[in-house]
């Protein structure tokens, strides 16, 4: 029994060294999209501002597929001494309602940090296509069930559920195309080979500014300052389609609560820069912390929210 209460204390210790000398080496974000998507833009934002106040660099590490599903494995298999983090996006509810055999368990074998933003998805279409509003959309759509098309960054990601929860909303049919993510499914709606795509801002408005693409909605509850001419999809003639698209911090279950402690404090202080601020401002995004409970208590809603979507669709990934 001494023997057990002397290796217990052991390792108290050495989890409690280790936290208090992390970090001593780069920091790796796994974020599981491609490069360009929403999710990297804004981890890429803080990453850059938070490696200044834990004198580490903070290293991105894109690995998209599966919804968002590989990069979040890897994470949840990876050691839980901090220096592997998980930046996913509000699709991270939904995998578990439409994957069926996750490798991980979303609420067991990771932990929240904190949410980092908030922005709007934005539904475009190519200007080619002559639509001006959703109701143009919509009424295209009923009068061909099932033959147009929309894309996602990925089967089970933000953006494929914030388009499902509108279908069903607005009451129509069309084809689910999903890509391995939001530049791959952009090319493909200016081209015109997709009908519409609901894009996180951050990454659709370069080309909304540029005329390649032409905004008809945004997702959230009210108008984006970025975008202040168009119109919410409720406002647009949706009840009840609204969506919000969020960017968050996830670490392994086990991660000590030190270092969990330190990432969420410097996450807020990164988000609170004046050059964060203005860039995500630039990014039609706003700042959005929780303390690590009360984020873990929300992502258990999204997931609730998400499932009663993915029954109501019918999603299941293949």
């Amino acid at each position: 029994m001494k023997r057990l209460i002397t290796l217990l204390a052991a390792a108290l210790v050495t989890v409690g060294a280790s936290a208090q000398s992390w970090p001593s080496k780069p920091i790796r974000l796994i974020v599981p999209f491609t490069a360009g998507s929403g999710t990297d833009i804004i981890a890429r934002t803080l990453g850059e501002a938070m490696s200044k106040g834990l004198g580490q660099p903070l290293i991105i590490d894109n690995k998209p597929g599966a919804g968002g599903t590989i990069g979040a494995a890897q994470v949840a298999k990876s050691e839980p001494d901090g220096y592997t983090i998980l930046i996913h996006s509000s699709g991270h509810a939904l995998n578990p309602a439409i994957y069926p055999s996750l490798p991980y368990d979303t609420l067991k074998d990771l932990t929240g940090v904190t949410p980092l933003a908030a922005l709007p998805n934005v539904m475009v279409v190519s200007p080619a296509r002559g639509w001006k509003t959703v109701a143009d959309v919509v009424a295209a759509a009923k009068a061909k069930p099932g033959q147009l098309n929309f894309a996602s960054a990925g089967m089970g990601s933000a953006t494929h559920l914030n388009a499902e929860k509108f279908k069903l909303q607005a009451g129509i049919d069309a084809v689910h195309v999903p890509f391995k993510g939001t530049p791959e499914a952009l090319t493909d709606v200016i081209g015109g080979r997709n009908d519409w795509f609901f894009a996180p801002l951050s990454s659709a408005l370069p080309l909304i500014k540029d005329g390649k693409l032409q905004a008809l909605a945004v997702s959230t509850p009210q108008r984006s300052p970025s975008l202040p001419n168009v119109p919410t999809t409720v406002e647009a003639g949706v009840p009840g389609s609204d969506y919000t698209f969020w960017v968050g911090m996830i670490v392994p279950a086990a991660t000590p609560v030190a270092i969990i402690r330190r990432l969420h404090d410097e996450a807020v202080k990164a988000l609170a820069n004046p050059e964060v601020k203005e860039r995500m401002a630039k990014l039609g995004a706003d700042a959005f912390t929780m303390e690590p409970a009360a984020f873990n208590a929300y992502i258990k809603t999204e997931m609730d929210a998400a499932a009663v979507i993915a029954k109501a669709a019918n999603l299941k990934a293949q």
